[in-house]
């Protein structure tokens, strides 16, 4: 049986002045089962992605979503976490009910982080490490990767040029998305250069380096493909791998993403493609040296040559495999529950040509990485318009 997305609904991201957790579940609900046409009473399941980890007072916020409609009552509701990839692993939690009989399922994406105080947020993400090693990291999880880029630098030689370059890119990429929080392209320049607006933030990276603090909820439908090709639209799942990794980084070497590069072949292969057969990708940039080592990862340069990947525009929205066309989690923001997600309705929205500024053009095929922590969950979905 393979599952399909049927319909979306996808929240802008950023500060989200008089919105709540709830609101923003209820009404990404509500308007997914809409633009799906399917009534509350036919769901079967309910899945929500939810990382919270002290972003919010309210806990057990699978029933939350149960407030978009009455009909939902009764409904099974269940939470799922999984640090940054928490919404891939609803996702694949909502493939699996389908997998197992379920017609209708319902999965949501969703996180509030903005009405945290700072240090607070850093104190929060940093739970997605493993403490006993990085605990005292300063920085949070900008310390983490910057330790990251450092290590990177120190083997391969420095890479700020293609760093920039692939801030830069998607920074011009979500301009044109209507969702993104930040929608203004800064150019290279000031990517490249530190400044006042743009200093140095953990080890070798700037503040142009780092995903932004969000909040935001995306919700999508999923039915059997039976059901799926009597729908308006329909996206199939070629293919969806989880790989999970150690989550101490002393256990691997940090440069390879190892989980990552086994959840791409594993994904590919049950596929049956090749990355070559991708109209693009969308991939988990929270910081643009994880996108330059997922490059490597997923095979499009060699170990230590992904830079050059991004200097001659190969990943660019007109090259030959556009990455992060809707401006990625740089541009577009990270709320950590809703990123799976939101990456997962971009990608269909591409495929079925509904992407509007940011649509590649002639998608027929689609890739998504989603990862949580420094490369600890792993989710490759690959997704294949079928209606």
């Amino acid at each position: 049986m393979t599952a399909c997305i049927v319909g979306w609904a996808h929240s802008r991201f950023g500060k989200l002045e008089g919105e709540t957790l709830e609101s923003l579940i209820t009404k990404v609900a509500s308007e997914a089962l809409e633009h799906a046409g399917i009534g509350a009473d036919e769901v079967d399941e309910i899945v929500l992605g939810h990382f919270n980890a002290g972003f919010s007072a309210q806990d057990f916020t699978a029933s939350l979503v149960l407030q978009a409609d009455d009909r939902l009552r009764f409904k099974p509701a269940t939470r799922v976490e999984n640090a940054c990839a928490t919404g891939s692993a609803a996702v694949r939690q909502g493939i699996r009910a389908v997998n197992a009989g379920s017609r209708i399922v319902l999965v949501v994406g969703a996180e509030q982080m903005t009405t945290t105080p700072g240090p607070e947020i850093g104190k929060n993400l940093l739970k997605a490490s493993y403490l006993p090693e990085d605990g005292d990291t300063p920085a949070g999880f900008a310390g983490v990767f910057g330790k990251i880029a450092q290590a990177y630098f120190q083997r391969y030689g420095d890479q700020s040029d293609a760093l920039a370059m692939i801030a830069a890119k998607n920074h011009k990429n979500g301009v044109d998305n209507p969702y993104a929080q930040m929608r203004k392209d800064f150019g290279f320049d000031f990517c490249r250069q530190e400044s006042e607006k743009n200093p140095f933030v953990a080890g070798p990276l700037k503040r142009t380096d780092c995903s932004l603090v969000s909040d935001g909820a995306v919700a999508l439908v999923l039915t059997d493909s039976t059901t799926a090709l009597r729908m308006r639209r329909a996206v199939a799942f070629r293919a969806n791998e989880h790989v999970q990794d150690f989550l101490p980084m002393s256990k691997r070497d940090i440069l390879q993403f190892e989980g990552c590069e086994v959840a791409w072949n594993q994904a590919l292969k049950s596929a049956g493609v090749t990355l070559d057969d991708l109209s693009f990708v969308e991939t988990h940039d929270c910081f643009t040296i994880a996108e330059l080592i997922e490059y490597e990862a997923m095979g499009l340069a060699p170990r230590g040559e992904g830079a050059r990947i991004a200097m001659e525009g190969i990943t660019a929205k007109d090259g030959r495999l556009p990455v992060n066309p809707s401006g990625g989690l740089k541009s577009k923001g990270h709320p950590i529950g809703a990123t799976g997600v939101s990456m997962h309705v971009l990608t269909a929205m591409q495929l079925t040509g509904e992407a509007g500024g940011i649509q590649v053009k002639d998608a027929k095929l689609g890739g998504i990485f989603n990862m949580g922590g420094a490369a600890v969950a792993n989710y490759v979905s690959i997704l294949d318009r079928i209606r």
